[in-house]
């Protein structure tokens, strides 16, 4: 197993939930939000960041062929576009419960977005699996997660990996892409009386599963027969998701968070809520698809 790797700070963003780095190829720019203190950031290419507040909290977003973005979001899916600043209400898939929120999403290479929500309380399994076509049709795929966490569909296509971290299970599903469907849910990691979570993830070119371990202070590689082959440690224990970018996807980039943090903990880790990049991993990830609505 590996254990080293050359991790960088990138930027000192004191987040209180990082979350969903999405590398734009078009701009050669990261994108990711923090949840809890809600906002979107993004990464120019010369190395600045500039941020814009957002009035409901967010759990991801992807990038739409038409320019802006589809986003999962307190209120429901949303369009959100930075210039002009706008945010339009697309639907809310759980009216009937206003306090779950939109968590973990991902676009598939059909152009649909996924996201699971997740209960406000962290023990109730009142949170489910969504998949938001194009024309703006929302089917419930499946339920009974507490915290939707680490999403990730396979270069093949032919999986999803999908999860609860609060439950702590993490699921793989056979994926239809052209229909849209999962099936066969089966235990892929299960992290009961681990000293870590998974949290956000990302595949990479050969398959393997690339995920926070938050409360651990890593990102790790399992196999697609949920070994673990790779530990890379941080200088933060609560990493929140990671995801491939650069020019080449070779570059691992990890958010992390804050919130979990008490202030004597907070004091002796000052890098709490930055954005991280991990280089030199000999692997690259798969560009992220556009929503197609």
């Amino acid at each position: 197993m590996k254990l080293t790797a050359d991790v960088r700070l990138v930027h000192e963003a004191h987040n209180l939930v990082g979350e969903c780095p999405l590398w734009h190829a078009g701009e050669q720019a990261l994108y990711w939000v923090d949840t809890r203190r809600p906002a979107i950031q993004r990464l120019r290419p010369d190395g600045s960041v500039e941020a814009w507040p957002l009035p409901h909290k967010i759990g991801s977003f992807a990038f739409r062929e038409r320019g802006g973005f589809v986003a999962a979001m307190q209120v429901g899916f949303c369009e959100l576009d930075l210039d002009p600043f706008t945010i339009r209400a697309i639907v809310d898939p759980e009216p009937d419960r206003p306090d779950n929120r939109l968590n973990d999403g991902k676009c598939d290479r059909a152009g649909r977005f996924w996201c699971g929500s997740r209960d406000p309380t962290d023990h109730n399994p009142g949170g489910a699996l969504y998949r938001l076509d194009p024309d703006w049709t929302v089917t419930r795929i499946d339920t009974g997660f507490i915290i939707s966490n680490g999403m990730a569909f396979s270069p093949d296509d032919r999986t999803l990996v999908f999860g609860d971290s609060a439950g702590e299970v993490t699921y793989r599903y056979d994926l239809d892409l052209a229909a849209g469907t999962v099936a066969n849910r089966r235990p892929y990691l299960r992290t009961a009386g681990l000293p870590w979570r998974i949290d956000g993830a990302a595949f990479d070119e050969d398959g393997h599963y690339w995920c926070a371990l938050i409360g651990d202070s890593a990102v790790a590689r399992f196999d697609p027969d949920g070994r673990l082959d790779r530990i890379v440690r941080l200088p933060v224990s609560h990493p929140t998701m990671c995801n491939f970018g650069g020019p080449d996807l070779d570059i691992l980039y990890v958010t992390s968070g804050t919130i979990f943090l008490d202030a004597e903990v907070r004091a002796r880790q000052p890098l709490a809520g930055a954005l991280f990049a991990v280089h030199g991993l000999g692997t690259r990830g798969i560009p992220e698809p556009f929503f197609t609505g």
